[in-house]
């Protein structure tokens, strides 16, 4: 009988050993997943001071976009939360595509070779943030599902976890594309 007691409360110990080390490697994974982001980010950031300089030289007088980018960039760059961080960020896209709409406008800007270069860089950049952000995004649901699963959610709260947030997406990027020839 004393060992049948004691068989139990070892795989309740192992089980609680087990649970708790998925729930630290899970929110390790999470950090870990933003860190991605953030680096991303980073390169984001140091690319667009060069790509607004190239493309002053050509259009000088588009001043009012390159003021909204560098706003932008220092508001993202001094976001804390998860959710500012998206929405900053979201912003700073949408004025990118206006940056780069304006260098149609400018034949001999579309055959710089290092603005094209800028460009690719920025593109592949881009590129690399939304592969993150899925990453990150789909470590939050796994870290999120296994707090509330049950048995594991008794742990999750005497450890006092609380869900992550999500990476937003921007609202204008949920509707439907349009599509004109």
């Amino acid at each position: 009988m004393n060992f049948l007691i004691l068989g139990i409360i070892l795989v309740i110990v192992a089980w609680f050993i087990l649970t708790y080390n998925n729930f630290v490697n899970l929110r390790n994974r999470v950090k870990n997943a933003w860190a991605q982001i953030d680096v991303q980010l980073k390169r984001r950031y140091d690319l667009i001071p060069n790509i607004v300089e190239t493309v002053k030289g050509y259009a000088k007088h588009e001043k009012e976009i390159f003021e909204n980018i560098a706003e932008l960039r220092a508001k993202a760059m001094g976001a804390t939360s998860i959710k500012d961080i998206g929405e900053s960020n979201n912003q700073i896209t949408g004025t990118l595509k206006t940056l780069f709409a304006v260098a149609e406008n400018y034949p001999e800007l579309k055959a710089n070779e290092e603005f094209l270069k800028l460009q690719e860089e920025l593109t592949n950049t881009e590129n690399k943030i939304a592969f993150s952000r899925q990453f990150f995004n789909d470590i939050v649901m796994n870290y999120n599902a296994a707090q509330q699963k049950i048995p594991a959610n008794l742990i999750a709260g005497m450890m006092n976890l609380k869900p992550e947030e999500y990476y937003p997406v921007d609202e204008a990027e949920k509707g439907p594309v349009k599509v004109q020839f």
